[in-house]
């Protein structure tokens, strides 16, 4: 689901970013010459398998973990060329939620939230309205007085959201904010960050290794794979034709593209936005009066609209087959045949 701002422009840049960590006897290379612009008001994803890289990525982007080499420019400042003290007040405009909540156990939702605004001088008064403002924003304004062992994981990370939200940052780092979740709550919470995007206007840069997490709720997206950028782009292109086999491994069923499908032809079908209601598929077998085996569905319905895919297996018969590829392309969807699912 894309959320474009208009007349955007940069405040996060990462130029030739390398992190190498040292050890005894090796050294490893977490990343690797990254080069990234993400735009004021963007919803930027980052997306790995595990061990890619990402996390580090997403420390050197607040100088949690300094690079080894390159530069990280955040609202034209670069990060590298500030002293401590200043250093201190750019982290200050950049909030964090993580995995695990990360809530302090012995303070109510209340206090967890006005926790960054004691340490950074603000006045307990004013602290307070601004944790009730935020409690109202994440839809928890009934649990300010609530402990963190008596909220749901879901309500967890709300509170989480609402701490990270305290100092009126200019961008959201969400590392695997959603890994810890079922499916509805995940949703939940994502449709909360969409609403905090639009309604305030925060960057917010999503890192995670779910496909599906990026398809909801970002407008671009770059893919680490073994210490590097393998891909990026918008993610409605990257999503409808990947490019890499990085990027494969994560658009596609399974993340293969042979072994579990049969057939002579097949073809993957991207729903980019088209109306959840419309029966294509069925007005493609009537119209081409031939029949397909569906061999893969993930489709969701976002706000009435069909984000997903499919993959059809194609009739025997070659002129039936380009028929219906024709006739799909007409409906204005992607279409690409894929000769490689083919065992």
């Amino acid at each position: 689901m894309e959320v474009i701002m208009e007349n955007s422009k940069p405040i996060i840049e990462i130029k030739g970013l390398t992190k190498i960590f040292y050890t005894k006897d090796k050294q490893v290379e977490a990343l690797r010459n990254i080069e990234l612009s993400i735009d004021k008001g963007d919803i930027f994803g980052i997306i790995g398998m595990s061990g890619a890289g990402k996390s580090t990525l997403v420390r050197c982007i607040n100088y949690i973990e300094k690079p080894t080499s390159g530069s990280i420019i955040v609202d034209g400042k670069d990060l590298s060329k500030l002293n401590e003290k200043e250093l201190r007040k750019v982290r200050q405009s950049m909030g964090m939620i993580f995995q695990q909540f990360n809530l302090l156990m012995q303070r109510t939702a209340e206090e967890n939230i006005t926790f960054p605004l004691e340490i950074a001088g603000v006045k307990k008064k004013d602290a307070k309205k601004r944790a009730k403002e935020l409690l109202e924003i994440v839809g928890l304004a009934d649990k300010a007085g609530s402990y963190p062992s008596q909220l749901s994981g879901g309500q967890k990370q709300r509170i989480a959201i609402a701490r990270a939200l305290a100092t009126n940052p200019k961008v959201l780092l969400c590392d695997e904010a959603t890994s810890a979740l079922d499916p509805t709550t995940t949703r939940s919470i994502l449709e909360l960050l969409k609403d905090i995007n639009r309604r305030l206007g925060i960057t917010i840069v999503i890192i995670t290794h779910e496909m599906s997490v990026i398809e909801q709720i970002c407008s671009h997206v770059a893919i680490i794979d073994d210490s590097v950028i393998a891909e990026q782009g918008r993610v409605s292109e990257v999503f409808a034709h990947p490019k890499t086999l990085s990027a494969q491994r994560l658009v596609y069923p399974e993340g293969k593209k042979n072994e579990h499908f049969l057939g002579k032809r097949c073809c993957r079908i991207v729903f980019e936005g088209s109306s959840s209601f419309d029966p294509v598929i069925s007005r493609m077998i009537l119209e081409c009066k031939a029949q397909v085996n569906i061999l893969f569905a993930d489709m969701k319905d976002i706000d009435g609209k069909a984000f997903g895919q499919l993959v059809l297996q194609l009739p025997q018969d070659d002129v039936a087959s380009e028929q219906i590829i024709r006739y799909l392309k007409s409906q204005n969807l992607s279409v690409e045949e894929v000769i490689e699912y083919v065992g």
